[in-house]
């Protein structure tokens, strides 16, 4: 566990970035700190590592401040994603996310193995192990990123603002790939953002920052949109709130019906809709059994027909549902 006491942190000018901070981020979870700018948010997590030194307060880990540990020993213990990865660019790809076990004094052969094994995890394809990131996408980078910050092993991962240089379609690949690795490794993860549907989709519990520090609201996602804690939190959910809450509303059955003849499937895989023209309309969103009503909602609003396609692990389509199934799942 991580522990904020009373944290501040004041530059000489004078200016307050945090205000004392107390908050509890639980071990093996992902916590978001959240907040419009200048209210703190890359202030806090740097202070964990000490990137940036507070003022006053305490911060410990598992019960220990920090500031009784070497900064540099304390540092190679926590992974640390940042912006546009911060890989460096005269190394390959493998060696970028060996140098942490080679600061740490790994044997070569095992730090190679290592970083082959996490490179894997991430999904990035092992032929890429060689190149240089200039070579890379920008989500690719951002990949070999999470798997540098990994490679020690670390108890906790510092991630700031990670995906925000990406565009929106590897943006929702990286936060599902974090969120698969999340299942598999629980990692104690603390996350900057300030977009809150990103703090609502990643975190388990999200600390809402106002400007100058100041704690305004810290919750799990589905408390913070149904009991907004005063008019600033309320107004940074959004006035959308209600439909952000589906994300928390799995039906435990709707109403799906059988894949239409109009829905155009290669292999099984829905591709879109046939029009009377014999046109290829746009598919839309797609769910599977399990997601959340605003996946299923989306797919309906998204489709051309009113019709969302639910789908297998496979991507095949096993039925539809429309605004009636919605509404139905909403009532019950």
């Amino acid at each position: 566990m991580i522990e904020f006491e009373d944290v501040t942190k004041q530059y000489p000018d004078g200016t307050v970035a945090v205000d004392k901070l107390s908050l509890r981020i639980p071990s093996n979870q992902i916590t978001v700190f959240v907040g419009p700018s200048g209210c703190g948010k890359t202030t806090s997590l740097r202070m964990i590592n000490r990137t940036i030194e507070r003022t006053s307060g305490t911060i410990s880990i598992d019960g220990e401040d920090i500031n009784g540990k070497d900064a540099v020993t304390l540092r190679r213990g926590i992974g640390y994603v940042i912006q546009n990865a911060g890989l460096f660019p005269h190394k390959t790809v493998v060696d970028n996310v060996a140098t942490v076990p080679k600061l740490l004094g790994w044997d070569k052969r095992k730090a190679h193995s290592t970083a082959m094994e996490l490179l894997e995890r991430v999904g990035l394809d092992l032929k890429l192990a060689e190149r240089y990131p200039a070579q890379l996408s920008g989500g690719q980078q951002q990949r070999v990123g999470v798997a540098r910050a990994l490679a020690a092993d670390p108890a906790i991962m510092l991630m700031d603002e990670p995906f925000s240089a990406v565009d929106p379609i590897v943006r929702h690949q990286l936060q599902e790939e974090l969120l698969r690795l999340q299942r598999d490794i629980g990692k104690t993860i603390v996350f900057v953002t300030h977009d809150i549907d990103e703090a609502i989709k990643l975190g388990d519990n999200v600390a809402v920052l106002q400007v100058g520090g100041k704690l305004a609201q810290f919750a799990p996602p589905a408390e913070l949109l149904g009991e907004p804690a005063d008019d600033f939190v309320r107004g940074f959910v959004g006035q959308d709130r209600g439909y952000r809450a589906l994300t928390f509303v799995h039906p435990e059955s709707m109403a799906v019906q059988p894949v239409p003849d109009e829905l155009a499937l290669k292999d099984g895989v829905p591709v879109g809709w046939k029009n009377g023209s014999g046109e290829l309309l746009p598919l839309g969103a797609v769910f599977k059994r399990g997601d959340s009503l605003r996946a299923a909602l989306d797919a309906v609003l998204t489709s051309p027909t009113g019709c969302g396609v639910c789908v297998d692990d496979d991507g095949k389509a096993v039925g539809v549902i429309d605004q009636a199934a919605v509404a139905e799942a909403l009532r019950s």
